[in-house]
């Protein structure tokens, strides 16, 4: 067949990867001159399949409402950008913040993002891909011994999933990165997760298009989608700045775009983007620098080294499609390296960069068909969008060419939703 992927960031290339495997001739087409030069270009670094868990969880709202008073708070909602929107897409996320549906949603996202770690594993099997990956783990830091109590209902979801975890005490977290000496009066404990990865996700994206081109993915950059055309039940073109394009099928992956475009043919996804933010910033004392990935629990901000840089990502801000680059989002992000490993880097010397997560009420992705016959969805991965990628293009690959997949699919196409 011949397939049109919408989206070239790492969900358009990675499907792209499986689906040519497969045998298809693919096309994917972006408005970019580049691949993963939206979403993908820099965000926290992190392939985290123990950090896979929906923000709608039991308390959040509480907890939104003191964060939104809190100087260096991990969310943000700019009341000038509220429309009718935003407002539906938050009450359905406060919806699913309750314990059973947090359960539910916590299985089927951890049910992708251990296979996606499975797939991406295979990958580097088969293929020389080199993206600063590192394999040791993530520390997530508690500052305060309420951190660690609350911890423990996270703790009790780890062990429910089956996901490899340590317990750590402050003096234990100094063996997972050294460079902690510094300021390990700050910290009281910690959780290890041995099996997550880090990483330059533009690197990835990258070097894996230029695998895809080899087998004889076609790229068409900058161009405009404009429009898809249907009729009847199937998808007969998508319309560009640069003329109609054609396939026998379409795959969206557009991330938080995928929205509006999928309304004009009917489609209705609650994909919403929630705006992130990160610096990348050169080591300048290698010995004060991490080894891996820290979580600072308390600000919610992402620390990963990234072989000569540091990747600083964090802070949560609803603000529809605004891409403005905010310098008071900057400080929150700014004091988590600042604090906790002051000689490492100069930050003046930072990159300041911000994106849109296609995040879904549930936090599970959007995988699938749809009740068009021709077109499928791989939407909607929130901050998890490297994490759960691979997995998601295998699977959606499988869909795609009617074969069984390798993971139950249930609960993981727009269906959910009653669509």
């Amino acid at each position: 067949m011949k397939v049109l992927i919408l989206g070239s960031g790492v969900i358009g290339v990675t499907s792209a990867w499986y689906l040519a495997k497969s045998g298809h001739d693919v096309t994917v087409v972006d408005r970019q001159s580049s691949v993963a030069n939206e979403t993908s270009f820099a965000n926290a670094g992190q392939i985290s399949p123990g950090y896979s868990a929906p923000w709608a969880a039991p308390g959040i709202p509480v907890k939104a409402m003191k964060w939104l008073m809190q100087e260096l708070a991990p969310l943000k909602i700019s009341i000038k950008d509220l429309d009718t929107e935003t407002l539906v897409w938050m009450t359905k996320m406060v919806a699913n913040c309750n314990t059973k549906d947090y359960h539910i949603n916590k299985a089927r996202m951890m049910r992708v993002a251990e296979y996606s770690r499975d797939c991406l594993k295979e990958l580097r099997k088969e293929i020389n891909i080199e993206y600063n990956h590192r394999t040791q783990g993530t520390l997530q830091v508690f500052r305060t011994e309420t951190q660690v109590k609350s911890s423990k209902k996270d703790i009790e979801v780890l062990k429910e999933c089956g996901v490899e975890h340590k317990i750590l005490t402050a003096e234990d977290c100094l063996g997972y990165e050294p460079a902690l000496h510094h300021t390990i009066n700050k910290i009281v404990g910690g959780i290890h997760l041995p099996n997550d990865e880090t990483g330059d996700c533009h690197m990835f994206v990258t070097e894996l298009a230029k695998a895809c081109e080899g087998i004889g993915v076609k790229f068409v950059m900058d161009t405009n989608i404009e429009k898809i055309n249907k009729q009847g039940n199937e998808i007969v073109s998508v319309s560009t700045d640069k003329g109609e394009m054609t396939a026998d099928t379409y795959l969206m992956a557009l991330g938080s775009f995928s929205t509006h475009m999928l309304a004009n043919i009917g489609i209705r996804v609650p994909v919403y983007p929630i705006k992130g933010y990160s610096l990348t910033i050169p080591i300048q004392d290698y010995a004060s620098a991490p080894e891996s990935t820290i979580m600072d629990e308390t600000y919610k901000v992402a620390i990963t080294r990234l072989g000569d840089r540091i990747r600083v990502g964090g802070t949560a801000e609803i603000s529809s499609y605004n891409l403005e680059l905010l310098e008071k989002r900057r400080k929150n992000i700014e004091f988590s390296i600042a604090d906790l490993f002051p000689h490492a880097t100069d930050l003046t010397k930072a990159e300041f960069w911000t994106g849109l997560r296609a995040m879904t009420p549930d936090g599970t992705p959007i995988l699938g068909k749809t009740n068009i016959d021709n077109l499928f969805l791989n939407t909607g991965h929130g901050t998890l969008g490297w994490t759960m990628s691979l997995g998601s293009a295998k699977f959606v690959s499988d869909v795609i060419n009617d074969k069984a997949t390798d993971i139950d699919d249930s609960g993981l196409s727009v269906a959910r939703y009653g669509r």
